[in-house]
């Protein structure tokens, strides 16, 4: 059993090394694509058809190496039940397990059902965060740069959505302002809110909050005076000054399609 034992670990941490080999040169945009395929088929991956990435990360409990461990045992485990394909998972620095994923030779390879594998791991360890990101199916080996990419877009869109929970968001979820936006990173996020509200930012003046409540308001019924006011109990008139003081103020025409999507995206992002 001892024996058997120790060609076991041999065997899982060859298995990890080449991996890491792997994922080494999908997070390089320029890999030599003779090397790629070359680890590809280390890892016991076949060198043609399409694949996926998938990204996965324990929330802070303690150190990187340790959080990337149980990430990379989470994932592996959730693949073991839910993959189509042969897969090999591999840990990047930072803490997050990287999966690269064979789904076949179907253009239409299909998103690998993880999401009750993960939701039973959650059960295991209900109060450790986990999350996963899913990259779209890309033919070949010269997109897998592309889809860690995206992998990894999916998985900041996963923690933010849901921080304190599990899950797992395919870049096929991100079909809505408020999807995509969960993906960029939160100082992003409020660097670009305060620089498009710019004074309407400063949430210690009361006059502001009021603007900027009259703001969500005309936004969220289409830019119409009339519900705008009926919904804020206010006369057309008091909509009008207040949305003209928010013109004035963030330097945006609310009668121009480009600066309500930026304010609308602003106030998504406070």
């Amino acid at each position: 059993m001892a024996q058997y034992r120790h060609a076991l670990d041999r065997r899982r941490v060859a298995e990890r090394r080449a991996a890491d080999g792997l994922l080494a040169l999908v997070d390089s945009p320029v890999a030599d694509a003779t090397a790629l395929e070359s680890a590809l088929a280390a890892c016991g991956l076949p060198v043609r058809g399409h694949y996926r990435v998938i990204v996965a990360a324990l929330g802070a409990r303690g150190s990187q190496q340790n959080e990337g461990t149980g990430a990379r045992a989470a994932l592996t485990e959730a693949l073991s039940h839910a993959a189509a394909g042969p897969f090999a998972v591999g840990l990047r620095p930072g803490g997050a397990a990287v999966a690269v994923l064979h789904t076949g030779r179907d253009e239409d390879s299909g998103r690998p059902a993880v999401d009750q594998a993960w939701s039973l791991l959650h059960d295991c360890l209900p109060e450790t965060p986990l999350h996963a990101g899913i990259s779209d199916s890309t033919p070949g080996t010269g997109g897998l740069n592309s889809a860690l990419g995206q992998a990894r877009y999916a998985l900041a869109a996963a923690a933010t959505t849901a921080a304190a929970a599990d899950r797992v968001t395919a870049v096929d979820d991100l079909t809505s302002l408020d999807a995509l936006l969960a993906g960029i990173p939160t100082d992003v996020r409020t660097a670009f809110s305060a620089n498009t509200l710019g004074p309407l930012s400063d949430s210690s003046s009361s006059s502001h909050r009021v603007l900027l409540e009259t703001l969500e308001a005309f936004l969220d019924h289409n830019c119409s005076w009339a519900r705008t006011a009926e919904a804020l109990h206010l006369h057309v008139n008091t909509v009008h000054y207040r949305i003209q003081r928010v013109e004035t103020l963030t330097g945006r025409g609310l009668s121009n399609l480009d600066d309500k999507l930026d304010l609308h995206a602003a106030l998504k992002c406070r």
